[in-house]
């Protein structure tokens, strides 16, 4: 087949190479928002006010986001096609309105806001972080809120269940939770008693027996029969423990593991253990905090981390396969600040990991001691030109040593930590939370880190790491033909991750599971040729179209295609028609969140991605078509 559109394709590629050339920071870096809701921002706001801190300027910016983003139907939505609105959302961002003096109960919007709530089923349905934040603001007692004794800091790590089953950012925002919690920590705001009268009644306990609903006091000690040791001493220095546990994780710049819903619980937990409001850890973490922030003209957004790293490495693999050569000033300088940002001391992973050197790299600017093998694998790849010429090996091999490291015994990869999914967690009755109390293995962690060993390293599905990966995304495959993506949206982003892991193994186009994988791609290409999947698959964990294409997805479609096809095809021309089109527009498939964090409460709109996915997917096109 004649290749098509070589003339559109090679001019975009230029602009996409230039527009990215021109945004390197002159310390080497990329710098895109990482754009949430509105709760980072609605936080920050209640923040504020608890601190008795005041800046309308900074305040005002945040606020006319929020403001901003609400429907007329007085809700607030996570996405474009979210039907009626998101319960925690429209909470969240209500409460920042009303304590902030810019909206009144009466006002019409706000009316209906609350009639929203109260036909979802009160704020006993919201979200778990959004009753802890009315826990924390005197609208709701603490027993709404299944109890979970802080003893459990101290139970033994050969005991069934202990604190560090849960992942490294799970704990990092158990920690404090438990800490408020333990102390029934709330505050009284001014105009409270407006906004209790404005709150619907909670109609009911979100569960029964809450006190005791996972486990007793007495329950937790009696693991503890073998030690000399009074309650009240036990329960003292569980408490200890949960400080010294939040203080030894802290960033640099003062945040608690570079995010900013642990840091802001930390700041509760803080005072609610006694903290002054002006002590210098509070301080500097608020510091930190203010360097999140992203603005853009009037608005500002609080963002929950920085994605420097990440979008960095991603857009330094871009512009070499582009044809940028190693020793390109962008190259170098972007080089220069991933090997700054290589992790030299070990993280809390070393506990399930034990023996292996860091190596490894985190995803946002300020991260020093939790990386993850989506970024490592990312960083390598943009290493991997510079290391074949003999430069940077050092860094190379300690961090490929730790990503090979990271393999799980069930032959998948992780996030953040190995071997991270015990069947206790997913009891807990915080629904909502089980997708991140452990770090299973995953589709697009490991089918990506697949393609970085075949691309980057040139192992064949014969290699024994890489046989035990491949097995595993065999033995996980849809009967639909698909795989579910973690920490993208969804289908389509873990059938991506997949099918190129798979291709750069070398596993055979004719494999059942490849042509199963590839027949889904196209069940459900759009007729515009593109490619679109809804949130709402993230939260209901099966494919739900978005009836629209948006660039990322598409681009993720497009790159699988290309990677078992020697021709383009109908579906692939058409394919890349419709990404040509998409990025001369702007619209809401632009901005449409195309990364997953938590199912129902948080996504991500990578800004970055409609800039690095498409550039990746039409360069790949070009080289493999360019003689057709």
């Amino acid at each position: 087949m004649k290749y098509l559109y070589i003339e559109q394709v090679d001019q975009v590629i230029a602009d996409l190479t230039q527009f990215l050339t021109k945004s390197q920071k002159t310390d080497g870096r990329w710098s895109f928002c990482f754009e949430s809701g509105t709760m980072t921002d609605a936080y920050m706001i209640l923040l504020m006010k608890l601190l008795g801190r005041s800046d309308s300027r900074f305040t005002g910016s945040l606020l006319q986001r929020i403001l901003g983003k609400q429907t007329r139907d007085g809700t607030w939505k996570l996405f474009q096609d979210e039907k009626e609105g998101n319960l925690s959302a429209t909470i969240d961002s209500s409460l920042a309105l009303l304590y902030a003096g810019v909206r009144d109960r009466r006002d019409p919007l706000m009316r209906k806001a609350r009639e929203f709530i109260l036909e979802q089923g009160g704020t006993g349905q919201a979200g778990s972080l959004t009753k802890v934040i009315l826990c924390l603001l005197g609208h709701l007692d603490w027993f709404y809120l299944p109890k979970i004794p802080v003893e459990i800091f101290l139970l033994p790590s050969w005991f069934p269940v202990h604190f560090f089953d849960f992942v490294g950012y799970t704990r990092v925002h158990v920690a404090p939770i438990l800490l408020a919690a333990d102390r029934e920590f709330s505050v009284k705001l001014p105009g409270k008693s407006a906004v209790s009268e404005w709150l619907p009644p909670v109609k009911k306990p979100g569960y029964p027996d809450n006190r005791d609903h996972i486990w007793t006091k007495e329950e937790i000690r009696a693991a503890f029969a073998h030690v000399s040791l009074s309650g009240k001493e036990l329960h003292t220095r569980a408490v200890q423990w949960g400080e010294r546990f939040m203080l030894e994780r802290i960033e640099p710049d003062g945040t608690l593991y570079s995010y900013f819903s642990s840091t802001f619980l930390m700041i509760v937990a803080l005072l609610a253990l006694g903290y002054k409001k002006n002590h210098p850890v509070i301080q500097k973490a608020m510091k930190g905090l203010y360097s999140f922030v992203w603005k853009s003209g009037q608005k500002a957004h609080l963002q929950e981390t920085t994605s420097s790293v990440w979008d960095t490495s991603l857009i330094l693999y871009a512009l070499q396969e582009a044809g940028m050569k190693p020793d390109h000033p962008v190259v170098r300088r972007g080089l220069r600040y991933l090997l700054q940002r290589q992790h030299t001391r070990s993280g809390d992973w070393v506990i399930r990991n034990p023996g292996v050197l860091p190596g490894g790299w985190g995803f946002s600017d300020v991260n020093t001691m939790n990386p993850d093998v989506d970024d490592t694998a990312a960083c390598l790849r943009a290493l991997a030109p510079s290391v074949r010429q003999v430069r940077h090996k050092i860094p190379w091999d300690r961090g490929l040593s730790w990503l090979l490291s990271m393999q799980n015994k069930d032959g998948g990869w992780p996030a953040f930590e190995r071997n991270t999914d015990k069947a206790w967690l997913k009891l807990l009755p915080f629904k909502d939370g089980r997708p991140v109390w452990g770090d299973p293995s995953t589709a697009d962690l490991t089918g990506r880190t697949l393609e970085f060993l075949g691309r980057e390293m040139r192992w064949t599905i014969n290699h024994p790491i890489v046989r035990r990966g491949w097995n595993w995304l065999y033995r996980h495959q849809r009967p639909d033909g698909s795989w579910f993506g973690r920490w993208g949206i969804s289908g389509i982003y873990g059938t991506w991750a997949a099918l190129t892991g798979m291709a750069a193994v070398r596993v055979p186009r004719n494999h059942p599971v490849v042509r199963k994988g590839i027949q889904w791609l196209l069940s459900i290409q759009n007729r515009d040729g593109g490619w679109g999947e809804s949130c709402y698959s993230d939260l209901r964990k099966r494919y739900v179209p978005l009836r629209a294409s948006t660039p990322s997805q598409t681009a993720w479609a497009l790159d699988a295609l290309i990677s078992f096809h020697d021709k383009p095809t109908p579906a692939i021309q058409s394919g890349v028609k419709c990404l040509l089109s998409l990025l001369e527009k702007e619209s809401w498939e632009s901005s449409y969140p195309t990364g997953a964090g938590l199912p129902g409460q948080f996504y991500i709109h990578y800004h970055s991605y409609r800039y690095i996915w498409p550039l990746l997917t039409l360069v790949h096109y070009r080289k493999k078509y360019k003689s057709g």
